[in-house]
C-alpha cells in the first residue's frame, strides 16, 4: 500500500502544465495498476481540441463546470457529480467554465507514463 498527495505530485515531472490547466498524475504506469488516475484543472474560459488516440478516458467532475463537445457539436455541460467517457478515442473540445475552473478526477486506460503533455497548437487536435 501506498499513499500520494497532490503535494508529492506536484515536486515531480508527474506535475503537468498541459496548456489549459495542470493535471497531477497520481497513479501511473510505474505504479503497475493498469491505469492512471489524474486530478485535472481545465481553466476557466479555455477551449482545448483534444483526442486520446491511444488511451480511453473517463472523467468525473469534483468541482466547478465546463463542457465537452463532441465531434457532431453535441455539447454536454459538466457539474460537479457528472462523469463523461471517451469510449471510442473521441476527437472533443473540453472548455473550463465561463468564469470557473472545472476540476476532474480522469482515469486512463491503458495508463500514461505520466509526463505527456499536450500541444494545443495543433488544428487536428492534441493527441497522444
Amino acid at each position: 500500500m501506498f499513499v500520494r498527495s497532490l503535494s508529492d505530485v506536484e515536486k515531480t515531472e508527474y506535475f503537468v502544465e498541459w496548456g489549459a490547466g495542470t493535471s497531477h498524475r497520481l497513479l501511473t504506469e510505474r505504479d503497475g495498476f493498469g491505469y492512471t488516475i489524474c486530478h485535472t484543472v481545465v481553466r476557466a474560459g479555455t477551449e482545448s481540441l483534444l483526442q486520446y488516440r491511444n488511451h480511453l478516458e473517463a472523467c468525473y467532475c469534483i468541482v466547478g463546470y465546463g463542457e465537452v463537445e463532441d465531434s457532431e457539436g453535441n455539447i454536454y455541460s459538466i457539474r460537479p457529480g457528472d462523469m463523461y467517457a471517451l469510449d471510442r478515442h473521441d476527437l472533443h473540445y473540453l472548455r473550463g467554465g465561463k468564469d470557473t475552473d472545472l476540476v476532474l478526477v480522469s482515469v486512463f486506460n491503458p495508463p500514461l507514463n505520466g509526463t505527456e503533455r499536450h500541444k494545443l497548437d495543433s488544428a487536428s487536435g492534441s493527441a497522444y
